[in-house]
């Protein structure tokens, strides 16, 4: 059945420059008061950047008359587009050093429009950069370099309609610019959710976490946006390819995995046909404290290889748990949640606190009953709530601390659960090391386990430390460069959820076999034969 259109439904404004809305962003005492708690960063921030203080060239080309209702140069739009929301982005613009805004910045309509733009672009010389919602953490919107005579944003956020429901296979064909809430608002009607929460649903699209192969809300199971696919719309400079809609195929390579992770450089992702579930109407969530570390890893390790599938299983490092408050005498801390549309989840929190206990966890008490109702308003674990809100609030309090002169950011990881601990442990020496070589300040490195699996784990890791006044993200890069060492030493993935893009770049080099390299270079050549698609992006 067809289903009605929906706008972005806010009038608030996205800031150009930081994360997230201009209006939700730490004001001048509040960065003071986060700076002073990170000794040698400034006395006081950084000026909110203004694009009319940037020297911004006129556009290095002009569309046809047949194109130029789809295309924009105003500068404001421009300055937006220029980059996504990592550390080194913030900081770039807090400096009013951007580096290059694309030359125009396009918004298409449906796919005749973007076979067209790509069409002009090949022709020109124009690169292409696909545009979702902007909040690419690796440098995964920008261009970088000076091979191409000029640059084109292709934003697909007007392309934002669930266009069919099909509620006998439980599943949509949506188009790849609707942002989450745009999403999630048109199924609502239909008691249907996608549920693929990561922590920028607000200010991303489901074409920017097919092409980056997100995670989402799942902490176990169905942890990345790859589960949810159906088949895949995908408009190249060679033609468009839409895949055969099944539950599950043993036909050969799948065609949908050539582009799930391909982050524009192959081909413009523009409608998915996407698996659904009903609304859930039971939940519960409870936390667990830890004295020990190392035993709650265990314990985490022991409750991903039951068969119980908590929707949530987080943990949180001394460090990471008083940060967001869910802790403050020194415990880790694990966030617990279970959730159903077709009965209560007492039994199965009953049956993995009962684990947690066994390796030392304690708490472990339900404020909501263990299985309310999700209609209703009721209180969580007040370390949960606590958890919710800072996850949340976070990216904002980390553009605070960028405008105090800190080098603060994240970067997470992958690896079998034999090498996690190592691992942990020598992040934490080693990217200290880094940041206090690099800064001559200590450092603060925090690790949560944000995903887990039967047979591994994603550790995340936040890094803070004083900076030095514009040096910030040379310090960064020499950061990133540690772990990403330390990473690959440890045989664990560059990434598991935020994307390769340019900062992540050398890092996937080292870990992808070589005859793939091949192939991907191959598909390169063939489906966008004038390179003009995210250059620089997972292959020249």
């Amino acid at each position: 059945m067809p289903a009605s259109p929906s706008g972005h439904g806010t009038s608030r404004t996205r800031s150009w420059w930081g994360w997230g809305y201009a209006d939700s962003h730490p004001d001048d005492a509040e960065c003071v008061a986060m700076g002073a708690l990170l000794p040698g960063t400034l006395a006081r921030p950084l000026p909110i950047p203004r694009v009319a203080d940037l020297a911004i060239a006129r556009p290095g080309v002009t569309p046809p008359s047949s194109l130029a209702h789809l295309v924009t140069d105003d500068p404001e739009v421009r300055a937006a587009h220029a980059m996504g929301k990592a550390y080194r982005d913030i900081v770039r613009a807090l400096r009013g050093r951007p580096g290059r805004l694309p030359d125009l910045v396009a918004r298409p309509t449906d796919d005749r429009e973007v076979a067209d733009l790509l069409d002009w672009a090949g022709g020109q010389d124009v690169a292409v950069i696909p545009f979702g919602g902007g909040s690419s953490v690796v440098g995964g919107v920008e261009y970088r370099g000076d091979t191409h005579r000029a640059v084109l944003s292709l934003d697909l956020t007007s392309m934002n309609r669930v266009l069919e429901i099909d509620s006998v296979s439980r599943s949509a064909r949506i188009q790849a610019g609707a942002l989450g809430p745009v999403l999630e608002r048109q199924l609502r009607p239909h008691g249907l959710t996608l549920r693929h929460f990561p922590q920028s649903f607000e200010f991303s699209t489901l074409g920017g976490w097919l092409a980056t192969r997100a995670g989402g809300h799942y902490a176990t199971g169905r942890t990345h946006i790859d589960d949810f696919v159906q088949s895949l719309r995908v408009v190249t400079p060679a033609g468009s390819s839409t895949s055969l809609r099944l539950p599950a195929s043993g036909a050969g390579p799948s065609p949908d995995r050539l582009f799930l992770g391909s982050e524009g450089a192959l081909g413009v992702i523009t409608e998915a046909w996407m698996r659904l579930q009903e609304r859930p109407r039971y939940k519960a969530s409870a936390s667990v404290a830890f004295a020990d570390f190392p035993r709650a890893l265990e314990a985490v390790r022991v409750i991903a290889q039951s068969d119980l599938s908590p929707a949530n299983c987080r943990l949180l490092d001394p460090g990471e748990a008083l940060l967001s408050g869910a802790s403050q005498d020194g415990s880790s801390v694990l966030v617990l949640g279970f959730e159903s549309a077709t009965g209560r989840v007492d039994d199965r929190l009953a049956s993995v606190l009962e684990l947690a206990r066994a390796h030392g966890g304690r708490g472990g008490s339900t404020a909501n009953g263990g299985g309310a109702s999700a209609d209703r308003d009721v209180p969580a674990d007040a370390a949960v709530n606590a958890w919710r809100s800072a996850f949340l609030r976070m990216p904002y309090l980390r553009d605070g601390l960028a405008r105090m002169g800190a080098v603060v950011d994240t970067f997470e990881t992958a690896a079998t659960w034999d090498r996690i601990p190592a691992l942990i442990d020598a992040v934490r020496t080693e990217v200290g090391s880094a940041a206090l070589k690099a800064t001559g300040h200590p450092a603060t490195v925090n690790c949560r386990l944000t995903h887990v699996y039967p047979d591994g784990a994603a550790p995340y890791f936040t890094v803070a430390v004083a900076g030095r006044p514009g040096e910030e993200v040379g310090i960064w890069d020499d950061i990133m460069a540690a772990a990403s060492d330390v990473l690959h030493r440890h045989r664990a993935t560059i990434t598991h959820h935020h994307a390769v893009g340019r900062d992540h770049r050398p890092g996937y080099d080292l870990q992808r076999p070589e005859p793939f390299a091949l192939a991907l270079r191959a598909a390169k050549d063939a489906l966008d034969p004038h390179h003009i698609l995210n250059p620089g992006v997972l292959i020249d």
